[in-house]
């Protein structure tokens, strides 16, 4: 028995609840999308997919020669290279993830303005192409920890979420800015400088016991500050500070809600601005 289902597509004025029957309806395009920016990122280059090993490699052995040997910074138990690798990786998920999808828009303008489906796919899409991403690292940290002789532990299983927590965290971010970014062009000068600023406001080179306490509720409000602390706690057994945790992944919830409300207002003027 066939399911039948009818779109109307007509003028839509403020605050718009999500179809999930159209999500369903197009959720092929979105695994295009994801594989289309997989095979687009490392096309004509000739290293390929290694720059997803190279790019935290290199920065674990920067971070690790400059805090950890000159600067004398500690890791909270593992040695301080897997310690830095591991907040690399969530790190780098965020960063790439958002600095893509807040132009993914402007970079599909031709799709937007000719076709119809839900445009909240596009930076959805370019963010899941970096899981592949995230994946190799996480493998890539599997091999340094057999290195190090550093052993795996049952903490391990809670990974999932603090991958789902990274995820809603970029696409938060990466809804608002692609949507702002129609209108204000400003958003791509600005994003790549917040992003590097960033990377000091979150405990990737450091570990969160360097905060004093009366702060660490301030550093919870930062999304991707739980997530590095989980991804550390699940990977590394690393302690963990739950309150913070807890406070950075709900967090990360609203701003996916939040961005995914906001796209779905801004969207009736894409393509006409863009």
């Amino acid at each position: 028995m066939k399911s039948h289902f009818e779109l109307t597509i007509q003028p839509r004025k403020g605050w718009q609840p999500i179809d999930f029957n159209e999500v369903l309806l197009y959720r092929e395009l979105l695994v295009f999308l994801v594989w289309r920016d997989i095979k687009i990122r490392y096309r004509q280059t000739l290293l390929g997919g290694l720059w997803a090993l190279l790019q935290p490699l290199i920065a674990m052995l920067v971070f690790t020669f400059i805090f950890h040997r000159l600067a004398g910074m500690n890791s909270d138990g593992a040695p301080y290279p897997l310690f830095a690798f591991a907040g690399v990786a969530a790190w780098n998920f965020f960063s790439t993830s958002v600095s893509q999808s807040s132009n993914s828009l402007i970079s599909n303008q031709q799709l937007v303005s000719k076709v119809y489906f839900p445009r909240f796919f596009i930076p959805l899409g370019a963010i899941g192409a970096f899981l592949m991403d995230m994946l190799l690292s996480l493998l890539l940290l599997g091999v340094l920890m057999l290195y190090y002789h550093w052993p795996l532990t049952w903490n391990v299983l809670e990974l999932p979420i603090f991958i789902l927590g990274a995820l809603m965290a970029s696409a938060g971010a990466g809804l608002i800015l692609s949507a702002v970014n129609v209108s204000f062009r400003d958003v791509k000068y600005a994003v790549p400088f917040l992003l590097q600023m960033g990377i000091f406001a979150t405990p990737v080179i450091y570990p969160i016991h360097y905060i004093p306490a009366r702060w660490q509720v301030l550093i919870g409000l930062n999304p991707m500050a739980g997530v590095v602390v989980g991804f550390r706690h699940a990977l590394l057994g690393s302690p963990a500070s739950w309150s913070l945790m807890g406070l950075s992944l709900g967090v990360s919830c609203v701003l996916f809600f939040v961005g995914l409300l906001l796209f779905r207002r801004m969207e009736s003027v894409f393509a006409d601005v863009i």
